[in-house]
């Protein structure tokens, strides 16, 4: 069974910059978009933006034009680029391989703090 885990969270300033990194076990069966949610302390989950098979990629309007998904040509691996943080983006945040079923890390955390 597949396992993914994110990493790279962790305590930044105002404006800093975070890469996180989620990295699967092996490769999804199915697969056609891998996905970064983010869950902040008494909040819903939300969608933060994804990175088709293709290369398509979509983000929720607060952050599109300081994140980037990106992802390794095998499909095992998909990062998350964020610059310019600000303290809203503070929460878990959390990779979704989707393929014929959904796979699910279990988070690592962002906070933006000064």
């Amino acid at each position: 069974q597949v396992q993914v885990v994110e990493s790279g969270g962790a305590l930044v300033q105002p404006g800093g910059s975070l890469r996180l990194s989620c990295a699967a076990s092996g490769t999804v069966p199915g697969i056609y978009a891998m996905r970064w949610y983010r869950e902040a302390p008494g909040q819903q989950r939300e969608f933060v933006g994804e990175i088709t098979t293709s290369g398509a990629t979509r983000y929720r309007d607060s952050v599109r034009g300081r994140f980037t998904i990106s992802t390794d040509n095998a499909k095992n691996t998909v990062w998350l680029q964020m610059v310019d943080l600000i303290p809203a983006d503070t929460a878990v945040y959390y990779c979704n391989f989707r393929g014929v079923r959904d796979v699910w890390g279990q988070g690592t955390q962002v906070t933006v703090s000064s």
